[in-house]
């Protein structure tokens, strides 16, 4: 049987050079990433068809690695979708999910700007594909208590990262080394 491909799912900054999801995407031959939107770049449901479309395109399983608020759109995807695709998403990996429903710090959207845009409440409902949630003990885009809860609500394990802030280019990762290993094993899990 064939590997999952392994699809990307980028948070609201979408495409970002230096991002560990991006070194990830270029060491995995065949992975492919949720293109950007060129319009309502603020709207979970066109992120959500974007995603939707992203995963039809896809011959075979689907491996979905979500950061930020991708793991956001990841969560309302299979709210809404997961039943319709006959179990080709067979897992996920969540890394350091967005708190959108406390103020985030300046620079990104408000509450009230992600509430317009459909992002609240969270969906919480169990996902039906095996899912880790990578959690920071640092991170300023959501407490460790909160993307705790989040996994629990989603049946996903919880992997305690350290203080790795948001795991992103501005917490120093580039680079991310352990999200190959997370990915591979992740993909081993759902074989």
């Amino acid at each position: 049987m064939a590997a999952p491909t392994v699809l990307f799912v980028p948070g609201l900054r979408e495409y970002v050079e230096d991002h560990w999801q991006t070194h990830a995407a270029r060491a995995l031959p065949g992975s492919r990433t949720v293109p950007p939107l060129t319009a309502d770049r603020l709207s979970l449901a066109a992120r959500i068809a974007a995603l939707d479309e992203a995963i039809a395109e896809i011959e075979g399983e689907v491996l979905l690695v979500a950061h930020s608020a991708g793991c956001l759109m990841v969560a309302q995807w299979a709210k809404e979708h997961a039943v319709g695709t006959g179990g080709k998403v067979v897992g996920a990996m969540l890394a350091t999910p967005a708190d959108v429903e406390t103020a985030l710090p300046p620079g990104y959207p408000t509450v009230e700007q992600l509430a317009l845009g459909g992002w609240l409440p969270i969906a919480r409902e169990p996902l039906p594909f095996p899912a880790l949630v990578i959690a920071s003990r640092n991170d300023p885009l959501a407490a460790k208590t909160k993307v705790a809860d989040l996994a629990g609500c989603w049946g996903a394990r919880l992997l305690d990262a350290g203080e790795v802030g948001h795991l992103n280019p501005a917490s120093g990762y580039g680079a991310w080394p352990d999200a190959l290993r997370l990915i591979a094993a992740l993909e081993r899990t759902a074989a």
